[in-house]
């Protein structure tokens, strides 16, 4: 058997044993459950309270509370 040969058989073994990649955004689209009131944007569930104060005073010149008034922040 020559080197060819080897080659060609290890990439159809390689070729059995891969897994198809699985698409992620799904999976972040649901993870998506905080909303600012005023624009209706929405923030992964993970966001903290900092990034949603800048999105707050950046996009809207209003508080925290006033855009996001249910987000508490997770110990």
């Amino acid at each position: 058997m020559g080197n060819g040969a080897k080659a060609a058989s290890k990439r159809e073994r390689n070729a059995k044993e891969t897994k198809v990649a699985k698409s992620q955004l799904k999976v972040n689209e649901q993870a998506k459950d905080i909303q600012c009131n005023i624009c209706k944007s929405t923030f992964l569930k993970t966001t903290r309270a900092p990034a949603l104060t800048e999105h707050a005073a950046n996009k809207h010149s209003k508080t925290l509370k006033e855009c996001f008034p249910t987000f508490e922040e997770k110990k």
